[in-house]
């Protein structure tokens, strides 16, 4: 280890939507987390860990902060806010296309308890011209005490290096929290059942993806073959999303188990046999137990 190692734990925080997973990715320079329109997408603290030679930067990426409907939204704000708990940098998000809201200024009252050092990141700085960007830096500005402030966009990949240097500046000096090949905290079951709920995600756009959950039964390794066989169980809350999902002829199941078999493929390095079944678990999203057991929220 080089004597002056940095190391420490970044969390992203924002509204839903407001662009944390793909900046997570676009760090990592793969796909980790995985990303949609939908709100709720991300549903799990996930941590990613990030290393070079003089620094290690855990990025802990939160679900979207909002007013919660249901027991899975509350269980989802909950693990967001635990994670500005112990933290080194506080990386809020502010979608530069979006006019700063109530929602942003309710975010940023909750980094007020925070000890952490700040950050303000305007993100998707692609979608908007510099009039706009500069609108929406002073109305930024307002919302608290920031360290460092960036613009970036993590699909075309601008300044996504300048907010790595403000993250490392702040952090202090200290080991390597995990080994140095490690690249996620999230147990590999975990990872795959949430690539298999993105696809649902960006298939279906009306009420349906909020009652997806996605469980891995069993994962198993054909080292003969270089073939992960994986079987995995959408939950879904009633009988006609459950039609929905397979969809006519079992197209739309098949469907999803084709993108979703082409990111598994990429992610371990193996050729994949995926086989998706349809489970209905009426209200699961009311049953605190439940979306523990999906490892939502606090999880597992």
């Amino acid at each position: 280890m080089p004597e002056h190692f940095k190391s420490g734990f970044v969390t992203l925080v924002g509204r839903p939507n407001a662009g944390k997973s793909t900046l997570l990715n676009a760090i990592m320079g793969k796909k980790i987390a995985i990303t949609s329109n939908t709100v709720q997408t991300t549903r799990h603290r996930f941590r990613a860990v990030y290393t070079k030679d003089d620094y290690q930067m855990i990025i802990v990426d939160t679900p979207g902060l909002h007013k919660p409907h249901d027991a899975l939204g509350e269980e989802l704000n909950v693990s967001a806010l635990k994670a500005l708990e112990d933290v080194d940098v506080v990386a809020m998000l502010i979608d530069a296309s979006k006019p700063v809201g109530r929602g942003d200024e309710w975010v940023a009252e909750q980094l007020r308890r925070s000890r952490a050092k700040k950050i303000c990141v305007l993100s998707k700085t692609d979608l908007v011209n510099p009039d706009q960007l500069s609108r929406q830096r002073e109305a930024a500005e307002k919302l608290g005490d920031w360290d460092a402030m960036v613009g970036l966009s993590s699909e075309t990949g601008k300044n996504v290096d300048a907010f790595i240097e403000e993250v490392v500046f702040l952090l202090p000096e200290g080991p390597a929290w995990f080994p140095l090949d490690m690249e996620t905290d999230q147990p590999i079951e975990v990872v795959v059942a949430e690539f298999i709920r993105e696809k649902i995600l960006r298939s279906f756009h009306d009420e349906v993806p909020h009652a997806i959950g996605v469980q891995v039964e069993e994962m198993e390794y054909d080292r003969k073959k270089d073939l992960h066989r994986i079987f995995a169980r959408i939950y879904v809350e009633r009988d006609s999303q459950k039609g929905i999902i397979i969809g006519k002829r079992g197209a739309a199941i098949k469907q999803i188990g084709t993108e979703a078999r082409e990111d598994l493929e990429q992610l371990l390095g193996t050729r994949v046999f995926l086989d998706l079944s349809v489970k209905v678990k009426k209200n699961w999203r009311r049953d605190e137990n439940q979306i523990r057991r999906f490892g939502y929220g606090e999880g597992l």
